[in-house]
C-alpha cells in the first residue's frame, strides 16, 4: 500500500450528547462544517476526546455512519476512526464496518486490561485488525498515559515493517521526542507520524512532523494555523508565543477537571456537544462561570474556531 502522509490539523471531535447522555448525531453536520471552515483536514473520531471507550459497539457504528454521511463527497477530508483496544473481535467488526461505510482509515490502541507483554504481542494485535481490512490504512494509536502500554514505537515499526502491508503510521500522543524522531527517520521516512500533543506541537514541527491530531483543534484551529505559518516562515519567536497561548489555554483543562473542559470550550465556540459520560467529571454551573472569565482573560475570542455564517 502506498502510504499517504497526512498534513495539517486533524481534529479529534467530541461525541455530541443530549442532556440525558444519549447520542446527538444531528449535530454532526454542523460539526463537520465547523472543522472544514476552520481548515481542519480531517477528523479522528471515537478516540479519547470522542469518548470511544464509553460508547457501545452500536453507538460507535452510529457515530461513524454520521461522519461518513457528511463527508462522503469530500475526499480531501480524511476520517479515521478508533476501533478500540481491549476486545479484538469488536475492533475487527468496527474496522470492517468502517470499510463498508467508506471511511478513510482505522486506528487501534493497545489492550489496556490484559496488556500485551511485549512489542511482539502488540504487533500481533495490530495485525489481527489490519488484516481484516487490507485495503484500508491502519494507524496505531500510542497513548501510554491512558492505556499504560509504553513500548518504544521505533520497536513497533521494526516489528511490523514488511509484515503488515496496510500499517501506515502512528498517532503519537506521548512526549518521547527521541523515539518520535527515530520513527520519523525509520525506513527513510516511510511511515506517517501524526503528532498528538497540542501543547508541544511546535517541538514536533522542529523535528519534522507535518500533521497533528488534537482536541484543541476543534475550538482553536486558527491559533495553530498561525503557529504553523510562523514556523514555516522562520518567525520562531512568534511561533513560541503562539505555542505559549496554546499552553495557557490547555492549562485550564487541568484546572477545571480535565478532558470534559474541552466540551466547555465548545460551548463558547457556539457548538454545544453536551457533557461527558461517567466516570468523567463535568463542570458545575458555578465552575463554568469562573471558567468563562478565565477564558475571556486569555483573549480566546481572538483565536477561537469560528462557525461559518450562512
Amino acid at each position: 500500500m502506498k502510504i499517504e502522509h497526512l498534513t495539517g490539523l486533524i481534529a479529534a471531535p467530541f461525541t455530541p450528547m443530549h442532556p440525558n447522555g444519549s447520542l446527538n448525531l444531528d449535530l454532526i453536520p454542523a460539526y463537520y462544517q465547523l472543522l472544514k471552515s476552520n481548515e481542519n483536514t480531517g477528523a479522528f473520531i471515537c478516540g479519547s476526546t470522542g469518548e470511544g471507550v464509553s460508547l457501545t459497539l452500536q453507538e460507535k457504528k452510529q457515530v461513524a455512519e454520521a461522519w461518513a454521511r457528511v463527508t462522503q463527497h469530500d475526499a480531501d477530508f480524511k476520517v479515521i476512526t478508533l476501533v478500540g483496544g481491549t476486545c479484538l473481535q469488536d475492533a475487527v467488526e468496527l474496522a470492517r464496518h468502517a470499510q463498508d461505510i467508506g471511511l478513510y482509515a482505522v486506528s487501534f490502541t493497545a489492550p489496556f486490561y490484559f496488556k500485551p507483554a511485549n512489542v511482539q504481542m502488540l504487533a500481533a494485535c495490530c495485525q489481527t485488525i489490519a488484516e481484516a481490512v487490507p485495503q484500508m490504512p491502519f494507524y496505531y494509536y500510542h497513548i501510554p498515559v491512558l492505556n499504560g502500554v509504553n513500548f518504544p514505537m521505533i520497536d513497533l515499526l521494526r516489528e511490523v515493517d514488511g509484515r503488515i502491508a496496510n500499517f501506515v503510521g502512528i498517532k503519537y500522543t506521548h512526549e518521547d521526542f527521541m523515539d518520535f524522531l527515530s520513527c520519523l527517520h525509520f525506513a527513510y521516512g516511510k511511515y506517517d507520524m501524526l503528532w498528538g500533543r497540542d501543547e508541544n506541537l511546535l517541538s514536533a514541527l522542529v523535528l519534522g512532523a507535518k500533521g497533528g491530531v488534537g482536541s484543541t483543534y476543534n475550538y482553536a484551529a486558527p491559533l495553530y494555523h498561525q503557529l504553523i505559518d510562523a514556523f514555516n516562515q522562520g518567525e520562531f519567536e512568534s511561533a513560541q508565543a503562539l505555542q505559549q497561548q496554546s499552553i495557557d489555554m490547555i492549562r485550564l483543562l487541568g484546572k477545571y477537571g480535565g478532558i470534559a473542559t474541552g466540551k466547555a470550550y465548545m460551548k463558547l465556540v457556539g457548538l454545544d456537544c453536551g457533557e461527558f459520560r461517567l466516570p468523567v467529571k463535568n463542570m458545575s454551573p458555578q465552575s463554568f462561570e469562573a471558567f468563562q472569565q478565565e477564558v475571556q482573560a486569555l483573549s480566546f475570542d481572538v483565536y477561537k474556531s469560528l462557525i461559518a455564517q450562512p
